[in-house]
């Protein structure tokens, strides 16, 4: 999986590491058991300080994406993440409140927010829109 970081981007460095790692999981491109980079090689491969890299990872880490091994190195984590819970939906609306919110003022209708919400949902699982 090649990671894109727009170094000229808003989203700091590490958020965009970890979103693409989760949005890989999601679509299959990495898998249980599957080796990372070393901290160090991706912040050479991607010319970013390394401990850019070790706050991705320990945020993953901490979440349950994957693990860290003196030996065996960074995996996805072999018994895959764990399923959503009240404690995950709680972090959800939090997150979704205020994209919901900006759509609406920006007179984003609900159709428009599930038809996009929809098509990206597909887009992660490998489905074509409907």
């Amino acid at each position: 999986m090649l990671l894109a970081i727009d170094l000229q981007s808003d989203e700091p460095i590490y958020t965009q590491i970890c979103n693409q790692i989760i949005e890989g999981m999601a679509k299959r491109e990495l898998l249980p058991g599957d080796k990372l980079p070393s901290v160090r090689s991706l912040g050479a491969d991607i010319g970013i300080n390394f401990h850019t890299v070790n706050k991705a990872y320990q945020i993953l880490k901490q979440e349950g994406f994957i693990q860290i091994h003196r030996q065996k190195g960074v995996v996805i984590h072999p018994d895959g993440v764990a399923k959503a819970d009240q404690l995950f939906f709680t972090k959800l609306q939090t997150k979704l409140r205020p994209l919901i919110a900006e759509s609406i003022v920006r007179s984003v209708s609900e159709e428009e927010w599930l038809e996009i919400s929809k098509a990206i949902f597909n887009e992660m699982k490998g489905r074509s829109v409907e």
